[in-house]
């Protein structure tokens, strides 16, 4: 009797625990980790390279993004100093249409080490478990490749992506 008692009152307890939270909270992105030079998960593939440049001031960290605009409108990114919490834009939200690119110089990396690409769903979207994604980076990723020429990181962009993209082919969302 006393286990019963105990059951109902941790299901009660949950119960009080649902109702109240804030309904943003319910609407909140959900948070995924990036901890490689590509990522992936359906609808959204990207990866990392590294231009290398004359000097270290003249090299520059590509960050090739490609989305599905059905399930995600739009993409803002974002760097953040964790200590100072301070952030700077590398990207407003932009509507998403297809490949977006940056060049972030690497120089930037030592002062804002965290990356949030934030990805809005689409109001036509289904409603999965959340409406959004933030996809953090802590840093460059170490696995990201350096190339010296832009014909090199293209390629290398192109099959990273596809390769990355391959792997989430048949998930659910």
């Amino acid at each position: 009797m006393r286990a019963i008692a105990s059951l109902r009152a941790v299901a009660c307890a949950a119960l009080v625990a649902a109702v109240a939270l804030p309904a943003d909270a319910v609407d909140a992105p959900r948070e995924v980790h990036g901890v490689s030079d590509a990522f992936a998960v359906p609808g959204i593939a990207l990866a990392w390279g590294v231009l290398r440049g004359a000097d270290e001031a003249a090299t520059v960290i590509a960050l090739r993004i490609v989305a599905d605009p059905a399930r995600f409108s739009a993409l803002a990114v974002s760097g953040t100093d964790p200590f100072t919490r301070s952030t700077v834009a590398l990207l407003p939200s932009t509507p998403i249409s297809g490949r977006i690119e940056l060049r972030i110089p690497r120089a930037h990396f030592a002062e804002f080490p965290r990356t949030d690409l934030r990805f809005d769903a689409a109001t036509s979207a289904p409603q999965n478990d959340a409406p959004g994604v933030i996809v953090y980076f802590l840093g460059v990723p170490d696995t990201t490749p350096e190339f010296a020429s832009p014909t090199a990181l293209d390629a290398y962009l192109a099959d990273r992506i596809a390769r990355a993209a391959a792997t989430t082919a048949g998930k659910p969302p």
